[in-house]
C-alpha cells in the first residue's frame, strides 16, 4: 500500500511539474514568436521611413546590418533589387511569393514557410512601400527555438531540484497518510481513540466483529480440544487417529501399548507405531471404507483391535481412520477360566457319579456277593458324600462371586470365629493324629461372617488334609498396625514354588492321587481367594516342599 501511494503520489508531481514546464516552454515559444512578429513589423517600417525619406539607394549593407534578421527589396514586378545575405543579382524573381503578393495587394503580408535560400523554417513579413516596391524581413524560426531553449538548462535543472524535493513530500507525504493505519490495533480496533479517517471505521468495526467471532469459535475449539485430550489421555484403552495418509494423535495408552512417543510416530506413517501385520490390515480396511476387528496379542495380554473409517460428511470419502486397541485380558481369562471351569466342573461330577452308578448297577444285577453288599454300599455313601461337598462347594463359589455391595456386613469377632472352626474341625484333626491350636487376640472386621467361617474353615481343613501323621496346624489371630492378620501354617508336604500361584485356581491341586484320596474338591483355596477379596484383604502365601506351608490373610 506505502509503494502504491507513493508512486501514485510521484507520478502526479512529476506530470504536474512536466506539464507546467511544457506549458511555460510552449508559452514562452508562444511569446518569443510573437515578439519576432512585433519586431519585423517594426524593422520593416523603420526601413520604410529611411527608403521613403532618402531613397532606396539609403538601403545598404550598413543600414541592413543594424536589423535583426534578412532584409530583401523586391521592385513592382518582383525583381530583387537588395539582398542583405545573398548577391540580388543571382536570386529569382519573388513577385510569386505568398507574402509579397499579399503586400501589393493590401499593404503587408506575412507567411511561414521553409526557405528556398537558406533551407530553414523562415518567417517572412512583406511591407508595400509608396512607390509600389516590397521591403521585407525575414528571420528563421532558430532564433525562437535559441531563445526558447536558451531558458531549458534553467527549466531543467528547476525540474530536477523539484523531483528531489516532490520525492521527500511524497515520502512524507505518503509515511503520514499509512502512519495511523500502521499504529492500528487489529486486535482491538475499536481502542485507541480516533484513528484519522472516519472512511476506516466500518471496516475496523467489521473487524472488530470477526475478531469476537474468531475468538469464540477459538475458545469452543480450545475447549472441545481440552475435553478431547481429557477423554482420549484418561482412556484405558489404546486410541489412534489418523488421516489418510499420517497419524494426527495417539493417546497415552497407545503410547504405552507400542513403546512409542508422539514425536516419533505424529505427523509419520502408521508403521512408525507398529511394524506388525495386523495394524497395516487394519489401516488399509479402513481407509477402504469398511470396519475391521481382529484380536492382537502384545506384551502377553489380548487386546481387540478395532478400526473404522472416518468419513467426510460432505464428499461422502473415507478421510482417515480411527483405531482402537480394548484390552481383553480379563475377558479373555475368565472366558478360559469358565471354559475350564465348566471341564472341570463335568469330570469332577462325573467321577462320583460313574462310581455310584457302578456300585448300584452291580447290587441291583445281583452280581454283588451279599458279604460285599456292605462295602458298596459305603463306598456309594462316600462318594454321595463327595459329591454333595463339591456341589456345595460350587453353590459356596457361586454366591462368593456374584456378592456385590447389597449383601449385608456386620461386625465380626475374629476371635470366636476361629475358635469356632477350631472345634468344628477337632475331631477331623484327632483322626489324622494332628494337633490343632489357636492363639489370638480379640479382633473384628466389619463384613460377612458365613464368607468369614469359609475362608478360615477352609484354610484349617487344608492344613489338617495335607499335613504329615503326628503334625500340627496352627492358627494365629493378630493386629499389625490396626489391621487384623490371620495366619494358617502346618508341618505338611508344603507347596512347591512353581505352584504356589497356582493353587487358588478352581480344581488346581498340587497333587491329584493324594488330593483325590484326602476327599479334596479343588475349590477350598478358590473359596478362600473369593472371600478374601470380598473384604479386600491380602493373600500371601510361604511354604517350602516337605516342611508346611504359612498361608497369611491381611485386612485393610
Amino acid at each position: 500500500m506505502r509503494k502504491r501511494i507513493f508512486r501514485s503520489f510521484a507520478v502526479l508531481i512529476v506530470l504536474a511539474i512536466v506539464l507546467t514546464f511544457a506549458a511555460m516552454e510552449y508559452i514562452s515559444y508562444q511569446d518569443a514568436y510573437a515578439n519576432m512578429k512585433s519586431w519585423a513589423v517594426e524593422d520593416a517600417n523603420l526601413l520604410g521611413e529611411v527608403i521613403k525619406e532618402y531613397g532606396s539607394d539609403a538601403l545598404n549593407e550598413f543600414t541592413a546590418g543594424t536589423i535583426e534578421g534578412r532584409v530583401t527589396l523586391i521592385g513592382a514586378d518582383g525583381t530583387v533589387l537588395f539582398e542583405s545575405d545573398e548577391d540580388s543579382t543571382s536570386m529569382e524573381n519573388h513577385l510569386e511569393r505568398p507574402e509579397v503578393q499579399e503586400a501589393i495587394l493590401s499593404g503587408s503580408g506575412e507567411a511561414t514557410r521553409l526557405s528556398a535560400t537558406f533551407g530553414q523554417q523562415t518567417y517572412y513579413y512583406a511591407l508595400r512601400l509608396d512607390d509600389g516596391s516590397v521591403i521585407r524581413i525575414s528571420r528563421t524560426m532558430d532564433t525562437v527555438m535559441s531563445e526558447v531553449l536558451s531558458r531549458l538548462a534553467v527549466a531543467v535543472g528547476l525540474i530536477l531540484l523539484l523531483f528531489v524535493i516532490e520525492i521527500f513530500l511524497a515520502r512524507s507525504v505518503t509515511n503520514r497518510i499509512i502512519a495511523p493505519i500502521n499504529k492500528l490495533d487489529l486486535e482491538h480496533p475499536l481502542e485507541g481513540g480516533e484513528n484519522g479517517y472516519e472512511e476506516l471505521d466500518p471496516l475496523l468495526h467489521r473487524i472488530d466483529e470477526q475478531n469476537r467471532q474468531i475468538r469464540s469459535q477459538l475458545e469452543q475449539l480450545q475447549k472441545e480440544q481440552e475435553q478431547y485430550l481429557a477423554i482420549t489421555e484418561n482412556m484405558q484403552d489404546a486410541l489412534i487417529v489418523t488421516d489418510a495418509h499420517s497419524v494426527l494423535s495417539i493417546n497415552r495408552a497407545a503410547q504405552k501399548l507400542f513403546d512409542v512417543t508422539p514425536k516419533e510416530c505424529v505427523g509419520k506413517d502408521i508403521i512408525t507405531v507398529n511394524r506388525e501385520k495386523v495394524m497395516g490390515e487394519a489401516f488399509s480396511s479402513a481407509l477402504a471404507g469398511s470396519y475391521f476387528e481382529k484380536t492382537l496379542v502384545k506384551n502377553e495380554r489380548t487386546y481387540q483391535l478395532h478400526a473404522a473409517p472416518v468419513i467426510n460428511p460432505e464428499t461422502r470419502e473415507v478421510s482417515g481412520a480411527v483405531l482402537m486397541a480394548l484390552d481383553i485380558t480379563d475377558r479373555a481369562q475368565a472366558e478360559a477360566l469358565r471354559k475350564e471351569f465348566t471341564a472341570n466342573v463335568s469330570h469332577e461330577l462325573k467321577t462320583p457319579l460313574m462310581s455310584i452308578s457302578g456300585y448300584a448297577e452291580l447290587i441291583e444285577n445281583g452280581l454283588a456277593k451279599p458279604e460285599d453288599i456292605s462295602e458298596f454300599a459305603s463306598r456309594i455313601h462316600a462318594e454321595a458324600v463327595r459329591l454333595k461337598t463339591l456341589v456345595d462347594d460350587i453353590i459356596q463359589l457361586s454366591k462368593l462371586e456374584e456378592a456385590g455391595d447389597d449383601i449385608l456386613r456386620e461386625d465380626v469377632d475374629l476371635n470366636g470365629l476361629c475358635a469356632e472352626v477350631v472345634r468344628s474341625l477337632q475331631p477331623v484333626a484327632d483322626e489324622r493324629d494332628v494337633t490343632l491350636e489357636f492363639t489370638g487376640v480379640p479382633v473384628s472386621v466389619h463384613g460377612v461372617r458365613q464368607a468369614l467361617f469359609e475362608m478360615v474353615y477352609n484354610l484349617c481343613d487344608n492344613a489338617i488334609k495335607y499335613n504329615r501323621d503326628g503334625g500340627s496346624a496352627m492358627i494365629k489371630l493378630s493386629s499389625v498396625g490396626g489391621r487384623p492378620v490371620i495366619e494358617v501354617s502346618d508341618t505338611g508336604i508344603g507347596i512347591a514354588r512353581e505352584h504356589q500361584d497356582r493353587i487358588f485356581e478352581r480344581f488346581y491341586r498340587v497333587d491329584k492321587s493324594h488330593s483325590r484320596q484326602t476327599g479334596g474338591t479343588g475349590l477350598g483355596l478358590s473359596i478362600v481367594k473369593h472371600a478374601a477379596a470380598l473384604h479386600n484383604a491380602r493373600i500371601s502365601v510361604d511354604s517350602t516342599p516337605g516342611r508346611g506351608t504359612k498361608i497369611t490373610i491381611e485386612f485393610p
